[in-house]
């Protein structure tokens, strides 16, 4: 199977569940902002079983110009982590 893309999923959601096209699509859209602005703020998203999204933080660090080798300085940043849980995990055996 190939990626699926945004619309590819609120078609299949679509047709799964039999609400619209538009519908399912300012659900997924709710659903990703809804968990954007959660972990900016720091908060963490759980679906249990199926994944985890938090917030995280990369300090900074040295790192090497690899085309020239020089030492740069690398400044710290923040992250995003996701885990997947373990229906997702049994789901890709």
């Amino acid at each position: 199977m190939s990626a699926l893309n945004k619309s590819e999923l609120v078609a299949a959601i679509a047709s799964q569940t039999g609400e619209s096209q538009a519908a399912v699509n300012r659900v997924v859209d709710s659903f990703f902002e809804t968990i954007a602005s959660t972990v900016a703020k720091g908060g963490k998203v759980t679906i249990p079983g199926w994944l985890s999204v938090e917030k995280g933080h990369r300090a900074a660090r040295q790192g090497r110009n690899p085309q020239t080798g020089a030492t740069i300085q690398i400044a710290a940043t923040n992250t995003v982590k996701v885990s997947a849980g373990s229906k997702l995990k049994a789901a890709v055996k």
